[in-house]
């Protein structure tokens, strides 16, 4: 018996579509891909016979799905790459391949960062590089299948050329928006979060890229519904519109370690993009036009120079984040309020326990704080003074008088005032 008997006889079998090579389902009657029959109806006896609309289908899935996808596999080798870099560089430890590379390894092979991209480093390759890398091993597995699954279909429509500018105008854009998105203030209830950040941490990933193609697909099926076959009008178009949606609510449950500014940024920038591109038609032998080619060899330029700055700065150090730079500023102004109470606690130790063993060595150690200001100069005098004359009276074996204990409580509430001021501006 014949493969084509069998199918016929057994309808209760997937069968595979004699035109594109796709699995169609038991008792389908046609492809759900090209919309060629299935083999488990009766076919026609002669080429002759097939529908029009059928051979129009069969000829465009047949065009499309022969075309190569090479920079696909391409972007799949070199993230992978980058992957095998990362944990290299940590040291080869199984655990960072579930739990996640260090910030530190992150940082060095170019993760998003905005205080980092913006004034005063304007290290702007941290909007290219994130593109290819990626946090731990399920995040580039994901990335990796969802680029295997969508890529080469944007590559066979569209061409390599416009497929390299695709995926890294796409994900340069959602990095952009994510830069944008780091908002404390805007950081506010369920859609304020889903959309803003209120902290600066290290963002990457392909994900907005890949929204991207998706946004591609999205405008490709709506704009050429007319000429599409049914099939890909089913694939394409409205037809990804479930998976859009899941993905958003997806970004929205998992909001706050999902950017889904990025995912959004880069679905805009694909769908963008492919308003303004012409697919590859079945039979269309024509040149690129000149623009798609410049477009893709200043994507490949951006990227490579992006890769440049990564590695030429791999060694130096991370510039200090305004976290660090502001509490650099307020150290001295606390280790100063670290020497005045331990000051105070001199005092009470002579007061209470007439003990003068290290208030020689405090006061020594005090000195050679740098004040922040002359308040703090004029209250450390003061109360150097309180201490010098609570040690003479407890030399004298004499209690403190009243005179010096209102002294010592207007020194307190003075001290108070200079500490609420201080924090208050920020010292």
């Amino acid at each position: 018996m014949s493969e084509g008997e069998s199918n016929q006889t057994n309808p209760g079998r997937p069968t595979m579509c004699r035109s594109c090579g796709s699995i169609v389902g038991a008792g389908e009657p046609q492809c759900a891909v090209c919309g060629a029959p299935s083999g488990s109806q009766p076919q026609p006896a002669q080429a002759h016979e097939i529908p029009p609309q059928d051979r129009e289908a069969i000829r465009f899935a047949r065009a499309i799905l022969a075309r190569p996808y090479k920079f696909t596999v391409v972007l799949l080798v070199l993230n992978l790459f980058v992957f095998l870099m990362m944990w290299e560089s940590s040291g080869m430890n199984s655990q960072v391949l579930m739990q996640g590379f260090p910030a530190p390894v992150l940082l060095t092979y170019g993760a998003k960062l905005n205080y980092l991209i913006g004034a005063p480093n304007y290290q702007w390759w941290r909007l290219v590089a994130p593109v290819f890398i990626h946090i731990h091993l399920p995040h580039l597995v994901i990335n990796m299948f969802s680029l295997w699954m969508v890529g080469p279909y944007v590559e066979k429509l569209y061409g390599s050329a416009k497929f390299v500018a695709f995926w890294v105008f796409s994900g340069i854009v959602s990095f952009i928006a994510s830069y944008l998105a780091v908002r404390p203030d805007s950081a506010v209830g369920p859609l304020g979060r889903f959309l803003f950040k209120a902290i600066d941490s290290p963002s990457a990933g392909a994900s907005g890229a890949l929204f991207g193609l998706v946004g591609v697909l999205f405008v490709f099926g709506i704009k050429f519904r007319h000429e599409l076959p049914e099939g890909f009008k089913r694939a394409f178009g409205t037809g990804l519109l479930p998976i859009i949606l899941f993905n958003l609510v997806l970004g929205y449950l998992g909001r706050e370690f999902i950017d889904n500014a990025a995912h959004l940024g880069g679905l805009a920038a694909g769908a963008t993009l492919a308003l303004a591109a012409e697919y590859r038609r079945p039979g269309d032998r024509t040149r690129v036009s000149l623009p798609w080619r410049v477009l893709q060899a200043v994507a490949l330029v951006i990227v490579v120079a992006g890769f440049y700055k990564v590695v030429r700065n791999f060694k130096r150090p991370l510039p200090p984040s305004p976290q660090q730079i502001a509490l650099a500023k307020r150290q001295p102004f606390l280790n100063f309020v670290h020497g005045l109470n331990l000051l105070q606690e001199q005092v009470s130790l002579v007061i209470h326990n007439n003990d003068t063993s290290k208030v020689e060595t405090v006061k020594e150690a005090v000195m050679q704080m740098p004040a922040p200001d002359a308040r703090a100069v004029e209250l450390r005098d003061r109360l150097l003074a309180i201490l010098s004359q609570v040690v003479e009276a407890s030399n004298n074996k004499k209690p403190v008088d009243q005179g010096l204990a209102n002294e010592l409580n207007t020194w307190n509430a003075d001290y108070i005032d200079w500490l609420n001021k201080g924090a208050h501006n920020g010292n």
